[in-house]
């Protein structure tokens, strides 16, 4: 019987831990210097926010990890040696492992400016981040914000949720513009200030500036502005939390270095989820993906190697989904901001500015390539089966109401979006009626 030790207690690390245990005997110790058990970190916001509380984010009740033999550590690793195949912890003591697996995550950038170590100036990624942004916001004023991704925005919802006014500092010309199509961002753009975000486009933090206390009083921006506030969000993206093996032998770019078998240069060392960096990526995939829903696959693959069954970790289709604010968005395949070359494009938006569909499709082959949907769900298992089968965008425009996930009354906007189709592309498709039989097949 081996011993299997996997540092990080999040969805990568533990997803590989429930895989291993229904496939073998083996010992599995999980460490982490976070919580004592895992929770959901999406569901961080939503404890700040008072809709839940730290126990209703854990999947899993406290005795289901005695019941199923997976031990528990609560430690903070300082060095990994992998001749002796040794943990060494924080506090002197040690551990040995026959093999490892590093699930450590991410932690929030930081870019070198003056005054981001005061008192008041933090990321949100971590349980503690939470419990620290509770203390740093406590009777405050104002609120700064500095970057604009998807923590950025939740942190936003946060704050404005106990009344904190929050101005939100955004580099690009419109929000997530490096990721999302014009259109879509400025939809984002009006949504902030209808929620009375005070949204500073091409806008970058200069300095931090703290009081004699060393607490934060103000930024300073590149134009020289200075905003007055108490509480900085560092949400610029984040990065692998790799900085404990750096002196190691385990190879690291940005991330840990792992091949398609989430294998390190180290035989019997392994990566999964935020920290593991792919030697050579997936098609059009990034080499570092920081999403949920890819931590819990590199678990499952990684568990079954781990067990003897080696599988290699293929992902599928890409998707991902986040909210902004009350709108929930969802994406499938590649939506670049600017189409390219050989890609045609398709862009609905409701009345209302706060619903919208992109389809991108081969202009040669009609080959659909990408989805945006916002303000309204559309089904996972018709999207991902669609794009296996790669379906024509005028198969999907014609069957889109069997991908529609919104409750029965709701309203319905498939009539609209394919007569406008019809009228830019000088087409006349026609929609299906919905068919429950092809969505029984999409789910079974």
């Amino acid at each position: 019987m081996q011993h299997v030790v996997i540092i990080g207690n999040g969805i990568a690390g533990i997803t590989t831990a429930r895989h291993l245990r229904k496939l073998s005997d083996d010992r599995i110790t999980v460490i982490s210097a976070e919580t004592d058990h895992f929770f959901s970190r999406t569901a961080l916001m939503y404890i700040y926010m008072g809709h839940m509380k730290y126990e209703h984010t854990k999947p899993y009740e406290d005795w289901f990890w005695e019941k199923n033999r997976i031990e528990l550590k609560r430690a903070y690793v300082s060095a990994v040696d992998t001749a002796k195949n040794e943990l060494q912890f924080q506090d002197g003591s040690s551990l040995n492992y026959d093999k490892l697996v590093i699930a450590t995550g991410s932690k929030p950038n930081k870019f070198g400016w003056p005054g981001q170590d005061s008192k008041g100036v933090q990321g949100l990624y971590s349980y503690q981040d939470l419990e620290l942004m509770e203390a740093n916001t406590k009777d405050i004023k104002r609120a700064v914000i500095v970057g604009g991704g998807l923590i950025g925005i939740e942190m936003a919802e946060m704050l404005l949720s106990r009344n904190i006014p929050v101005t939100f500092l955004v580099r690009e010309r419109s929000f997530w513009s490096n990721v999302l199509p014009k259109e879509e961002s400025e939809m984002i753009n009006r949504h902030a200030l209808e929620h009375h975000v005070d949204l500073r486009l091409s806008t970058e933090l200069d300095e931090i500036v703290a009081d004699e206390q060393g607490r934060v009083k103000a930024v300073k921006t590149k134009s020289g502005e200075t905003i007055v506030c108490q509480f900085v969000g560092l949400t610029a993206g984040v990065s692998p939390n790799v900085g404990f093996i750096k002196n190691s032998e385990i190879e690291l770019n940005r991330g840990v270095l792992v091949d398609e078998f989430l294998r390190t240069n180290i035989e019997n060392v392994y990566a999964a989820g935020d920290c593991a960096e792919f030697r050579e990526p997936n098609g059009e995939r990034k080499p570092i993906e920081q999403v949920w829903y890819t931590g819990r696959m590199m678990g499952e693959v990684l568990g079954r190697t781990l067990a003897g069954k080696q599988t290699a970790y293929k992902p599928g289709n890409w998707f991902n989904s986040a909210k902004f604010f009350d709108i929930e968005y969802q994406t499938y395949g590649w939506v670049w901001p600017e189409k390219k070359d050989d890609e045609s494009d398709f862009y609905w938006e409701h009345e209302s500015g706060k619903i919208c569909l992109r389809l991108r499709w081969k202009s040669d082959s009609g080959k659909l390539t990408g989805v945006n949907n916002f303000g309204f769900r559309l089904r996972h298992h018709a999207l991902d089966k669609w794009f296996k089968e790669e379906r024509s965008v005028e198969y999907v425009l014609e069957h889109l109401r069997d991908a529609n996930f919104n409750p029965e009354f709701y309203k319905q906007h498939e009539q609209e979006i394919i007569h406008q189709f019809n009228s830019e592309n000088g087409t006349q498709l026609k929609l299906k009626k919905k068919s429950w039989q092809r969505i029984l097949d999409f789910v079974s």
